[in-house]
C-alpha cells in the first residue's frame, strides 16, 4: 500500500526535477493529508515503515529514505545560518547537501577544513559530522 502521492507541484534542485508529497495514510507521526517535503522519484521514500520527508526537504539522486535514522538534518549553523542534510545513499555511504556542495561526508569534511579551518564554524560542522556518523545506519539491513 502507498503511503504517499505526488501532489503535482514541481520545482527544480540542482538540476533535478523535485515533486511535492502528500499522505495518503496516517503512520508514524504523519496524518493523511499532511504535505511532505520534495522528492526526485519514489525510489527516494519507501512507502514502508514511518519514514518521511518533512517541511521543505529535498530529497534526489541516489538518496533513499526508509526506516528510522537514514537522515539526519542539522541547523540552522554555519555563515549562512542554514540547515546541513545528511542522508545514506543507495550505495550505502554517507552523503551531504550544504548550501551548494553535495558530495559524501569524507568531501564535506575536506570543503569544511578547506574554508572554515579550525573556526567556530568548523567545529560545529565536524561535530555535525560525527553526529551523523552516529545516527546513519549503512549496514544493508537497516533498510
Amino acid at each position: 500500500m502507498k503511503k504517499y502521492e505526488f501532489t503535482g507541484e514541481t520545482k527544480e534542485f540542482f538540476g533535478h526535477t523535485l515533486h511535492r508529497i502528500r499522505a495518503v495514510i496516517d503512520f508514524g507521526d504523519v496524518k493523511a493529508g499532511d504535505l511532505g517535503g520534495w522528492i526526485e522519484t519514489e525510489e527516494n521514500l519507501s512507502h514502508e515503515g514511518n519514514a518521511w520527508v518533512y517541511g521543505q526537504a529535498c530529497i534526489s539522486g541516489q538518496a533513499r529514505i526508509s526506516g528510522q535514522y537514514q537522515h539526519a538534518v542539522i541547523g540552522p549553523m554555519g555563515r549562512r545560518n542554514d540547515f546541513t542534510t545528511f542522508f545514506r545513499s543507495k550505495n550505502f555511504e554517507i552523503c551531504v547537501t550544504c548550501g551548494c556542495f553535495r558530495g559524501n561526508i569524507d568531501a564535506f569534511a575536506e570543503k569544511v577544513k578547506k574554508t572554515h579551518g579550525d573556526n567556530e564554524h568548523a567545529k560545529r560542522y565536524m561535530a555535525a559530522i560525527e553526529f551523523a556518523k552516529a545516527c546513519i545506519d549503512l549496514t544493508p539491513e537497516a533498510e
